[in-house]
């Protein structure tokens, strides 16, 4: 008798229709054929397949054993997707991406592209860290259009506290595995964030710019209805 193996993934195609996101993929610790199946599968069921933390050579090896399926890679956020984005609804609210440097911009950059996939349009802003603390001041009045903030910041991850000192939006806080030894990897940016004084700051785990997408997400439902 031979003993068929189990398989070594269960989609959730439901998702969406439970919470209003879609799955997304692991891409890290799966290897290519992993991802390639989960992707079809995802495909085949009519569904939306975005793949994070996956870098170029593992997107490429997906890619060549899928070839049929439309699949884009954003370096940026290091993301595969199958098929493409979905048009923009301005209906479903304005977000706003900060980061503290080009160093966050990974991060943000997940962060963004989790939230195209689902229909919502960002603005991207750079270079807002508190060394230069003028440079977001600057920006303040455009922030106030923002319904959601997701602020990215390393090194002692001052910038969510002080958007949330400053504006009266949600802001999400995504500590980012930037700075030097005593950051510790983003534990120095988590921990600030943690311990802030801005009341109401909502923060997610390091570099989960996913993350902070999808809680963004589930605030423009509230407040869109």
């Amino acid at each position: 008798m031979t003993i068929q193996p189990e398989p070594d993934h269960r989609l959730d195609l439901q998702r969406r229709q439970r919470l209003g996101m879609v799955e997304a993929i692991w891409g890290e610790h799966k290897s290519a054929d992993q991802l390639a199946r989960i992707i079809a599968g995802m495909r085949e069921a009519g569904e939306l397949a975005l793949a994070t933390r996956v870098d170029p050579p593992k997107a490429a090896a997906v890619r060549a054993l899928i070839p049929d399926l439309p699949l884009d890679y954003h370096p940026e956020a290091r993301c595969l997707l199958s098929p493409g984005l979905p048009a923009s609804d301005p209906s479903r609210g304005r977000v706003a991406v900060l980061g503290g440097g080009t160093s966050d911009l990974p991060v943000a950059a997940e962060a963004r592209l989790a939230l195209a996939c689902h229909g919502v349009e960002t603005s991207l802003v750079l270079d807002v860290g508190v060394a230069g603390l003028h440079r977001l001041l600057d920006r303040l009045d455009d922030l106030h259009a923002a319904d959601v903030l997701i602020a990215c910041a390393g090194m002692e991850g001052a910038l969510p506290t002080v958007l949330a000192g400053l504006l009266p939006q949600p802001v999400i806080a995504v500590p980012v595995a930037v700075g030097y030894g005593v950051s510790a990897g983003g534990q120095a940016a988590l921990h600030g964030m943690l311990a802030s004084c801005a009341p109401g700051l909502v923060v997610v785990n390091i570099d989960n710019g996913y993350g902070a997408a999808m809680a963004c997400l589930r605030i423009l439902g509230l407040l869109r209805g």
